[in-house]
């Protein structure tokens, strides 16, 4: 996570993942509710479950102490194994997000894959988004379909997306 802080509150917050798709969920939910908090609002803030909590508050605890950590598994997969590893098209879930006090919640990459749209109600928040399941995308094409067929069949989309009020691109607006 990396926020761009003024006067102790945070203006915007860059959120970007790499876990279960509760973590990535969570970021984005970080992504929309940190724009506008104090540190002390963001250490104190409550997202999805206790673990979820505990491993965002230790995020949020690493920009106070302005460092960064890493952790690897030793049980399980092999370190440096993904998702990949488990095959059906999975890739490792990934998140990339970011809010700003000026633009909102914006998500460019989800579990499910590359954000294509995001829709927003009449308050201008986020209530779905349209995506890519690259995974699937990409193994299709690996097996012979033509990459535009591949793109179309894989193209799917989250939450209430078909209600929204107005449809943008992340990376545009």
């Amino acid at each position: 996570m990396r926020p761009s802080v003024k006067k102790g509150v945070i203006k915007e917050a860059l959120v970007e993942t790499l876990g279960c798709s509760g973590m990535t969920h969570s970021a984005a939910m970080a992504a929309e509710i940190l724009p506008g908090k104090t540190l002390l609002e963001a250490l104190n803030s409550d997202l999805v479950c206790d673990a979820i909590n505990t491993a965002m508050r230790e995020l949020f605890l690493q920009i106070v102490y302005g460092r960064t950590q890493s952790a690897f598994s030793d049980d399980g997969l092999p370190i440096g194994a993904g998702m990949e590893d488990l095959g059906k098209g999975h890739r490792s879930q990934i998140g990339t997000m970011y809010g700003t006090e000026a633009k909102g919640a914006r998500y460019l990459e989800m579990a499910e894959g590359y954000v294509l749209k995001i829709g927003l109600d009449k308050n201008n928040e986020i209530i779905g988004y349209q995506f890519v399941n690259l995974g699937k995308m990409m193994d299709a094409i690996k097996k012979g379909e033509d990459p535009k067929t591949a793109f179309e069949k894989n193209v799917s989309k989250y939450g209430r997306f078909d209600e929204a009020v107005k449809v943008i691109d992340p990376r545009k607006e």
